[in-house]
């Protein structure tokens, strides 16, 4: 079903993608707009989903109408469902991931500074063991281009505690902060306009299928897509008068 949200802001699409970090393949459509409208509601805070920075950034909307800009987002290749048992879980599609991890890694970028700011030292760096892999390497990138060398000591210490292909990545990204190596500054315009593109969103529309039964082309229409989506079924490949002849609503 087509929402009647026609379109979000680039800061609303982060804003939403952001709050979905908290709880990707472990909650749903409903969570995810309680912690957009800044719920109070225990199972939120027991969570501590009041942490995340864009609690209630929807604050002064209805929980509906958030639901609604969640269902766009779904709509426009951001996020998407997947079910584990038979609860519907939000979980990134490949666009919504490229633009999150870009952003998540500005945000730790940013806490450096912060650090630095304070004089904070000796931080534990095993927070960032374990990250999904393309995200630390995004975030080495975007130090290596900062050219702050106040983050080497944080640098020198995170390298103790990670991996072996992560530390050799750590020691290129000291190198290059150090001067004995160059970065290649082209690839923050290609980012930029990357994350651009993606944040266009695909525009919703129906569908032209063929039938593996007739071999047919047959209408995948918006509601379908949406319902199909929701229950966390694949499109169908077969057209619906093949599946009626077989008594299969679904056919998978």
């Amino acid at each position: 079903m087509k929402t009647k949200v026609d379109s979000l802001s680039h800061e609303e699409i982060k804003a939403i993608l952001r709050a979905a970090d908290e709880i990707i393949a472990s909650g749903g459509r409903t969570l995810l707009a309680k912690i957009l409208k800044g719920s109070k509601e225990k199972k939120v805070l027991e969570l501590e989903l009041d942490k995340c920075p864009t609690y209630g950034y929807f604050k002064a909307e209805k929980i509906n109408d958030i639901m609604k800009k969640i269902d766009w987002m779904i709509d426009c290749d951001f996020l998407e469902i997947q079910y584990s048992g038979k609860l519907p879980m939000i979980v990134y599609t490949e666009r919504g991931w490229h633009i999150e991890s870009d952003q998540y890694a500005d945000e730790l970028l940013n806490e450096w500074r912060e650090w630095v700011r304070k004089g904070k030292q000796n931080p534990d760096m095993s927070y960032l063991k374990d990250r999904n892999r393309g995200m630390i390497l995004l975030l080495l990138q975007k130090i290596k281009e900062s050219g702050e060398q106040a983050f080497i000591p944080y640098l020198e210490l995170w390298e103790k505690v990670d991996y072996k292909k992560v530390r050799e990545e750590i020691r290129k990204t000291i190198d290059v902060l150090n001067g004995n190596e160059h970065v290649n500054f082209s690839t923050v315009r290609e980012r930029t306009e990357s994350i651009e593109e993606a944040l266009k969103g695909v525009e919703p529309s129906d569908l032209l299928l063929k039938c593996w039964g007739c071999g047919d082309r047959f209408i995948f229409s918006l509601g379908e897509q949406q319902f199909y989506k929701n229950k966390g079924y694949s499109h169908p490949k077969r057209c619906k008068k093949c599946r009626d002849d077989d008594n299969d609503e679904f056919y998978l």
